[in-house]
This record gives structure tokens, sequence and C-alpha cells, in this order.
């Protein structure tokens, strides 16, 4: 497993990005949501921890109509009564509203995606990526376009046994280039850092800094910590570039 191990450190521009796993402690489930942007409305983001979740915002408004501000606000992490949705996009809502007490991820996801496709946003199609925690189980989506433009639904259980573990899923491959490649293949296997909300965060958004004078495409990270059988005390920490001095 060890030389499937994704660093963050090669990830240039992973796009958005979602880590579903395990604390070291094995004490609490973890999500992380990571946003990276090359374009000012794609900067011109935050991550803010209300109503029930972690929703994206704009910095400057003027500088997201840009943008597709559809594609650019949105929640990214909603919990629900059941468990706790997250995704790159206004899909987390279905997400959430379909994950029954002790049911299966998996299904959760692949009923609330059903009517969803890869992101309109021609000549990339950007995948629209997707995870469902429950108390015991957990899973992630990548819709993806396919050649001949239909919609490639992937879906995969992802195991919450490995106490420090988890799997990351993108809508970019990493590289910087023209166009973006896409996220291709299974979640990658990755280390979740840190004992807490806080120092997974920070690890995280350090981690993909940019190397040397290389521009910095971070905008923004938020982990939630929750404990085993407890969803409402989750520990959430966000950080927003834009809030960095």
């Amino acid at each position: 497993m060890e030389n499937m191990r994704t660093k963050f450190g090669a990830l240039e521009y992973p796009g958005r990005l979602i880590i579903i796993g395990t604390s070291a402690s094995g004490a609490e489930n973890v999500i992380i949501y990571s946003i990276t942007g090359r374009s000012p409305s794609s900067q011109a983001r935050k991550l803010v921890h209300r109503d029930g979740g972690v929703w994206v915002q704009p910095t400057d408004e003027t500088t997201l109509k840009q943008g597709n501000v559809d594609l650019l606000v949105y929640p990214a992490v909603l919990v629900g009564k059941a468990g706790i949705a997250v995704s790159n996009g206004k899909q987390t809502a279905d997400v959430r509203d379909r994950i029954k007490p002790g049911g299966d991820p998996v299904a959760a996801l692949a009923d609330a995606l059903a009517c969803w496709d890869y992101e309109p946003d021609a000549p990339i199609f950007t995948p629209r990526i997707s995870g469902c925690l429950t108390a015991s189980a957990a899973a992630l989506s990548v819709l993806r376009r396919g050649p001949a433009g239909q919609t490639l639904r992937n879906y995969y259980e992802t195991g919450l046994k490995e106490a420090g573990q988890g799997r990351l899923v993108s809508t970019y491959e990493g590289p910087n280039l023209d166009p973006l490649p896409v996220f291709c293949g299974e979640p990658r296997f990755v280390d979740i850092p840190g004992a807490t909300a806080a120092e997974a965060a920070g690890s995280v958004y350090d981690s993909l800094g940019p190397a040397g004078p290389a521009k910095d495409f971070r905008v923004a990270v938020a982990c939630v910590f929750v404990p085993r059988g407890d969803a409402s005390t989750a520990d959430v920490h966000i950080i927003n570039r834009h809030e960095r001095t």
C-alpha cells in the first residue's frame, strides 16, 4: 500500500479534493475538503462554518462573477441526522438527504447522484466528486465525462478501520497543465495528519503550498473530526488563504 500512497506535495494543482478516513487515534472519523484555484474567480472564495456545515462563499462578488457562480458557490459539507455529505458542488444537499440510518453509503451516493453529471465547464468537463460518511462506513464517488460525452459514474466503498489513514479523490490529477488532466482511477491512499482538526487542516494546507517561486493556488482547507457515534460534537477547523497574513 505504501507505494500507492499520495503525497500532498506532489499535487501541484488538484483543483478540489475530498479525503475521508480515520484519525491517528482511531477515535474519530475524518473529512477533509480543500479548494485550489487558478483563476481570479476561483481564488475569490472562502470556506465558512455555518448552518450545519461548511459553505463556499465569495470574498469578492465582482471578481467571483467573472466565473460560473453556479459552480463556484455551494455547500461543501453538510451534516444530516444519519451522516455527513461532502462534495464539490450543489449535489451535497442531495447526498445528505439520501443518507439513511444504518444505510449503505454507496447506495446513498448512487441514489443522490443519479440526476447529476460532470460539470458543464467545457473544454475541461471537471469531474463531480462527492463523499458520504456514516458512523461506521464511508464512500466516495467520481462522475467523469466519457469519450462520447456520456457520464461515467464510479462509486467506491472506503474503509474506516485503519487509524491515521484515508482515501482521496480530486477533480484533477495534480499537474498544472492545459488542458487540466482530470482525476483518473480509484481513490488514492493518504495519511491523515495531526491529532486534531486544526493540526490536520494546517498540515494539508502547508503541504499543498508551492515549491519555491511557483504560483500559490491554495484557496482554503476545511477539516472535520467526528467522534464515532456522536456527530453533534464534531470538531471543525477552516483555513482560508485570504485570512492569513
